[in-house]
């Protein structure tokens, strides 16, 4: 069989589908190798904003010209699949000839068959659906792209959200929850195997189960039958299942938090206190206009009730920087409340207008420079707090999960995307550990017994 590489870019949602994509090559016998060595190369694509769009392009471009160069071999195949796919495939095949294909996210179960039309020289060029409806089986064995001990259980896909800024459902469809007992076959296969970190994903997790209840509903002419399965249910099977491990929630959406979610969370001894929760903003008539479903005041309250259930609990957020019609009071608005909150981690990003949304349509556009001062003003904000939160770590006792000789993560510390804290390079990958924190810088943290390796050149003299 032939040999295939895989690029995967964009979010661990996408990951998850390059994980069934290999695993599926190679359930049929394909040899995955590096690039460079490939007949086939698969890029699976984001799309979501200007930047991760651009990535893809320039990744596919990049290839190219590896094949023209000699880098790579001369016939290679080139199949695009994703989001940037899904979105612009027939754009894409005028202003991208470089790729052989383009497979839609609904099509990632189909690949094998669409990679042997592709190297027999009989692929269509386009592999899409018009509407994303797709729900894979995740329970199976996949090929996982992380590293042994961690992995990521995407337990829906799509969204029902119609938030402004956001072209995600016109990407990936209408939300779509697995079955509860689905996950859990997942989860406790993934334990058994030695996982120490189950991150749950989904583009709103905390809207699991809910397009359920409003299925359930339906079939009941109006009326609702029991609400049944959802996040809370779900957290407390997975925190059932035996084994020392962590439960990590990613992508929660304000407006569907409830107190039950909270005090699972709180209860749950193997979910780490730590919250992902997009806020974008917190002006009133800014969230009104991203279509939020929520407003200030109740996001005030929901940061309060979690910090008074959890008070060890980090909280994660992002913010979007120069909206349309954004003034400069909300500006200072958005400024007071990062100050008062103080956020564990916290990213902030210039708005990126993206065709077919509706803020792109909007009037009151915000001119680029001022996105930007406004968003890097916020960051400089944040890099502050978290500079102080860093420091007020010192002399604590932190249970970490190593990740690599030297570097761990702490129950703040989401993979790739918050920050690590330098260990003892002796402490086995992969396995659990509680380290003294020494120093600190932001989101960077120093435990007693990485010292000595980092005051140290590689000939063993002091520095």
């Amino acid at each position: 069989m032939a040999r295939f590489a895989l690029i995967s870019l964009g979010c661990s949602k996408n990951l998850v589908d390059s994980e069934l994509m290999a695993d599926g090559l190679l359930a049929a016998g394909y040899e995955k190798v590096e690039p460079e060595a490939a007949e086939v190369l698969l890029i699976n694509t984001c799309a979501f904003i200007d930047p991760a769009k651009q990535e893809a392009i320039d990744t596919i471009l990049a290839a190219a010209r590896a094949r023209e160069a000699g880098e790579s071999p001369a016939d290679q195949k080139i199949v695009v699949t994703g989001c940037l796919s899904q979105r612009y495939a027939k754009d894409l095949v005028k202003s991208l000839p470089e790729a052989d294909c383009f497979v839609g996210v609904d099509l990632i179960g189909e690949i094998v068959p669409i990679v042997q039309a592709v190297l027999e020289g009989r692929a269509d060029k386009i592999y899409s659906t018009k509407v994303s409806t797709l729900l894979p089986d995740f329970s199976a064995f996949r090929f996982r792209l992380t590293p042994s001990h961690y992995a990521y259980v995407k337990i829906a896909e799509g969204c029902n959200h119609a938030c402004a800024y956001c072209a995600i459902p016109r990407i990936r469809g209408r939300h779509r929850s697995r079955p509860q007992a689905n996950v859990l076959r997942e989860v406790q296969g993934l334990v058994a195997r030695g996982v120490k970190e189950i991150n749950l994903i989904a583009q709103d997790t905390t809207y699991y189960g809910m397009d359920r209840w409003e299925q359930k509903a339906t079939k009941t002419s109006g009326v609702d039958s029991g609400r049944g399965e959802s996040l809370a249910s779900l957290l407390r099977e997975i925190n059932g299942i035996p084994g020392d491990f962590w439960i990590r929630v990613l992508y929660t959406h304000p407006a569907h938090w409830s107190r039950e979610l909270i005090e699972t969370m709180a209860s749950c001894e193997k979910v780490v206190k730590y919250v992902d929760i997009p806020l974008q903003h917190i002006a009133d008539h800014i969230l009104e206009e991203q279509r939020r479903m929520t407003d200030g005041d109740d996001i005030r309250r929901l940061l309060r009730e979690m910090r008074k259930a959890m008070p060890d609990i980090g909280l994660r957020t992002t913010f979007i920087s120069g909206l349309p019609g954004e003034t400069e009071e909300d500006h200072a608005e958005l400024r007071d409340f990062i100050r008062e909150f103080r956020f564990e981690r916290a990213g902030v990003f210039p708005y990126s207008r993206e065709e077919g949304t509706l803020a792109a349509k909007m009037k009151n556009q915000v001119h680029h420079a001022t996105r930007k001062r406004r968003a890097n003003e916020l960051s400089m904000i944040q890099a502050g707090i978290a500079d102080e939160i860093g420091q007020a770590a010192v002399g604590k006792t932190i249970r970490v999960l190593v990740d690599e000789p030297g570097l761990a993560r702490g129950p703040w510390d989401a993979p790739d995307v918050d920050g690590t804290i330098h260990v003892d390079p002796q402490l086995p990958v992969g396995e659990f550990a509680e380290v003294m924190i020494a120093d600190a810088i932001a989101y960077e943290l120093f435990a007693e017994g990485a010292e000595e390796a980092f005051s140290q050149d590689e000939s063993g003299c002091e520095l």
